[in-house]
């Protein structure tokens, strides 16, 4: 059996970064100053021209760490994703043909969902992990809260509003697999090349994450 999207995110807790790149050239130093922080996967989004060359640039430079593409939302590019040497592949949103395009590619797919007819579909096409998306600070726990009953087995990576002073929140519930999120390599920190301030606030999550593990 191939890699799954649930070995993806198990591999990922407790963050997934979410990487906005748009100069190769700090690709790979971004890369290794992530994994000096104990990241083992890490999604570049494809908002920029130069994302996949970014993605292709980490993955070559980095092949122990799992590499994967992220906000796609037309279904020509999971093709090009795993041309680019992606892993694994996310998107905003589950559509018919989003979903034939990733079996078409053959990745393991995290498709984002925020409300429970979009779990329902999800669940018509085969998918148990599942990306909440946006994550809006309390009323995201509250609905990861009430999904808990009717949704059982199902596991979720919340995106899209994860800060460092809710990460706790959302990894204490049972439901949640990990968090993706920015904040531990913001595009200002890039610009800036400080990698080893993104090194730290690696560090600083797995550490709050290590935390929560150890009262449980």
């Amino acid at each position: 059996m191939g890699l799954t999207i649930e070995a993806v995110l198990q591999r990922a807790r407790p963050v997934l970064p979410v990487l906005v790149l748009d100069d190769v050239a700090l690709a790979v130093d971004l890369a290794a100053a992530l994994q000096a922080g104990g990241v083992e996967v890490l999604e570049v989004t494809l908002r920029t021209e130069r994302a996949l060359d970014a993605l292709a640039a980490i993955g070559k430079a980095f092949p122990s760490l799992l590499v994967g593409a992220g906000t796609l939302i037309h279904p020509e590019q999971f093709a090009e994703a795993r041309d680019a040497g992606a892993q694994f592949v996310v998107s905003p949103g589950l559509t018919a043909r989003l979903a034939r395009a990733a079996d078409d590619a053959g990745l393991p797919y995290l498709p984002a969902v925020s409300t429970p007819s979009e779990v329902l579909l999800a669940l018509e096409y085969g998918y148990r992990s599942l990306k909440l998306f946006p994550a809006n600070g309390n009323a995201s726990i509250k609905l990861l809260n009430t999904l808990k009953g009717p949704f059982t087995g199902i596991r979720f990576c919340p995106t899209g509003g994860i800060t460092a002073e809710n990460l706790l929140n959302f990894l204490r519930l049972p439901n949640v697999t990990c968090v993706g999120g920015t904040w531990i390599a913001p595009s200002n920190l890039i610009r800036a090349r400080a990698w080893d301030q993104i090194t730290q606030m690696a560090l600083e999550a797995r550490a709050l994450a290590a935390s929560l593990e150890h009262r449980t």
